[in-house]
C-alpha cells in the first residue's frame, strides 16, 4: 500500500509529512515478491494501534436529552486494525497492463468508544478487482476496473470515504476501512485532462445497510505546476436512507421520510491556484462549490468551502498558515421544500472536510458552517505540527443538525429540534506526528471542544467543555 494511501486514511492528518522521506529510503522494496517475464507480484501490510481517552463527550448532551440512557461521557479505550493484501501487474504483449489487488481488514476496539460501542470488532473484504490500463494512441491512455477498491474524486468533498469503521467492526477512530463494496470506474486521460465515470455501492454497517448505489461522472484538469480544476455530477440511483426535514415554523419533531436519499443529484465545482509570482508569491487559493437537487422531495441545497494559505519560505521551520471557510445549507423551517444538504461520502479526516476536530464527530456536514484557521510547522523533515481552530456555527435554527440529535422538550411544553442559537462549539486541535522510519509513524494529539451558546441553551446552563487526547503509532509496509 502506498504512503499516499495511508496519508488518505484519516490515521493522521500530520502524516501527509511522510511525502518528504528520502529517495534512498525507496530504492528497496522488501514486499515486492516477485517481478520477471512481465509479472510482478507484492506483498502489503498496514496494521496500527491507537489508544484514546475522552472526557465529557459530546459535552455530556446525554445527561440532559437522554437521562436514562446510561451513557458514561468519560471514557477511555485502545482500538487496532491489521491489513493485509496481495496485489499483481501483468504487461501483456500488446502493452497494455492487466492488474489487480486483494485485501481484507481485522479491526477490533478494546474498551468502550466515544458511541458506547466496544469490546468489538470484524473481519471484512476491503479490496477485491480486477483492472486494466493502457493506450489508445495520440496521447489518449484508458484505465478500466471492476471490483471492490478506493476510489476518492476531486477534494473528497462528496466521493472518499467508501466504506464503515467503528460500531460492530471496531477501530472507530482509525477507520481503516476505506474501498467501496462494489465498484465500476472507467478513466480516459488526455494530457492533462481525465474523466472518469463510476458506479459505487458503499461498504456499509451490516446493522445499518441503507442500500445506497451511486453513479456519476468526473471531469478534471490538473494544471503540471500543480494547480487544478474539476467537476463531479452524483446521482443516487437506489437507496433506502432516510432524510429528517423540520417541523414547520420549528415547532415539533422533524419528520423523516423513508428512502428520500433516492434520486438526489449533485453537481460539485473545485479548483486550486498555480503558483502565483510577485505579490501573490507563496500564497495558494481552493474553491469548492455544490448544489443538490432531488424533484421529487422538493429538495434544494448547497455547499461550498474556500481557503487561502500562505507558506512563510524563508521563516525556521517553514510555516504554513491557511484561512478557510466552509458551509453546508440546514433545512428552513419556514418553507415546505427540504433544503437540507446531503454531504454524502465525504473525506472527515481534519484535513480534509471535518468540521471541526471533536464537533466533526457530533455533527456532519449539513446545517453547519466553519471558520477555520490551521498552522502547519515541520521543525525536520520527520517531524510536523499543526495547531486546527474552527468556529462552528448553525446555518438554520431550530432545524435539524446531524440527523436530528437535540430533540427534546423545552420549558414551554413544545418538542423542538437543532439549536436557538447558532453558535455551536470553538474546536481546538493540537497534533504532533513523527516519521520514525520508512515503515513507521507515530502520531499524537490533544483536543478541546468549547461548547456555544446553542450548545449551552440545549443543556439549559453552561454545558462542559470536552476534552480528549490520542496516540498511534501506524506499520505501512
Amino acid at each position: 500500500m502506498s504512503v499516499k494511501r495511508l496519508c488518505k486514511a484519516g490515521v493522521s492528518a500530520g502524516i501527509l509529512g511522510c511525502m518528504a522521506l528520502p529517495s534512498a529510503a525507496q530504492d528497496r522494496d522488501p514486499m515486492l515478491f516477485y517481478d520477471a517475464d512481465g509479472v510482478k507480484l507484492r506483498g502489503h501490510l498496514q496494521f496500527g494501534l491507537n489508544a484514546v481517552s475522552e472526557s465529557n463527550l459530546f459535552w455530556d448532551l446525554a445527561a440532559t436529552t437522554a437521562p436514562g440512557s446510561g451513557f458514561d461521557a468519560d471514557t477511555d479505550w485502545l482500538e487496532g486494525y491489521v491489513k493485509p493484501g496481495l496485489s499483481f501487474e501483468y504487461t501483456l504483449d500488446a502493452g497494455a497492463v492487466l492488474y489487480g489487488k486483494l485485501s481484507a481488514v481485522s479491526s477490533y476496539t478494546w474498551g468502550t468508544d466515544a458511541f458506547d460501542t466496544g469490546n468489538t470488532g470484524a473481519n471484512t473484504l476491503e479490496e477485491a478487482y480486477l483492472a486494466i490500463r493502457g493506450d489508445l494512441g495520440g496521447g489518449v491512455s484508458y484505465d478500466l476496473s471492476l471490483g471492490p477498491r478506493e476510489l476518492s474524486l476531486g477534494t473528497g468533498m462528496l466521493i472518499a470515504n467508501g466504506a464503515t469503521s467503528g460500531f460492530e467492526r471496531g477501530a472507530l477512530k482509525f477507520g481503516p476501512r476505506k474501498a467501496w463494496e462494489r465498484a465500476l470506474i472507467a478513466r480516459l486521460t488526455y494530457s492533462n485532462l481525465t474523466g472518469t465515470a463510476f458506479f459505487l455501492d458503499p461498504n456499509e454497517l451490516p446493522s445499518t445497510d441503507g442500500g445506497n448505489e451511486l453513479a456519476g461522472i468526473d471531469l478534471r484538469f490538473d494544471d503540471p505546476l500543480g494547480g487544478y480544476l474539476g467537476a463531479t455530477y452524483v446521482n443516487v440511483l437506489n437507496s433506502n436512507s432516510p432524510y429528517p426535514q423540520a417541523a414547520p415554523g420549528g415547532v415539533g419533531a422533524p419528520s423523516v421520510t423513508p428512502g428520500a436519499r433516492e434520486g438526489t443529484n449533485t453537481i460539485s465545482l473545485y479548483g486550486k491556484t498555480n503558483p502565483f509570482e510577485g505579490n501573490l508569491r507563496n500564497w495558494v487559493f481552493t474553491g469548492d462549490l455544490a448544489y443538490q437537487w432531488n424533484d421529487d422531495i422538493d429538495l434544494s441545497a448547497w455547499a461550498g468551502r474556500v481557503t487561502a494559505a500562505y507558506t512563510f519560505t524563508q521563516a525556521k521551520w517553514t510555516p504554513t498558515l491557511t484561512l478557510g471557510y466552509q458551509s453546508f445549507s440546514g433545512d428552513d423551517p419556514g418553507t415546505t421544500g427540504l433544503e437540507r444538504f446531503d454531504p454524502l461520502y465525504y473525506q472527515g479526516s481534519p484535513s480534509a472536510w471535518a468540521t471541526g476536530s471533536k464537533s466533526a464527530s457530533t455533527f456532519i456536514n449539513s446545517n453547519v458552517n466553519a471558520l477555520t484557521l490551521a498552522l502547519r510547522v515541520q521543525p525536520t523533515p520527520r517531524d510536523t505540527i499543526t495547531l486546527r481552530y474552527a468556529h462552528i456555527r448553525a446555518n438554520e435554527l431550530n432545524s435539524p443538525i446531524q440527523f436530528g440529535q437535540a430533540t427534546r422538550v423545552d420549558i414551554n411544553g413544545n418538542v423542538v429540534s437543532g439549536v436557538t442559537d447558532a453558535h455551536l462549539a470553538d474546536d481546538l486541535f493540537l497534533e504532533y506526528s513523527r516519521i520514525i522510519n520508512r515503515n513507521t509513524f507515530l502520531t499524537a494529539g490533544v483536543s478541546v471542544s468549547v461548547p456555544g451558546t446553542g450548545i449551552d441553551n440545549v443543556v439549559g446552563g453552561s454545558a462542559p467543555i470536552w476534552t480528549g487526547g490520542f496516540i498511534n503509532v501506524v506499520f505501512n509496509f
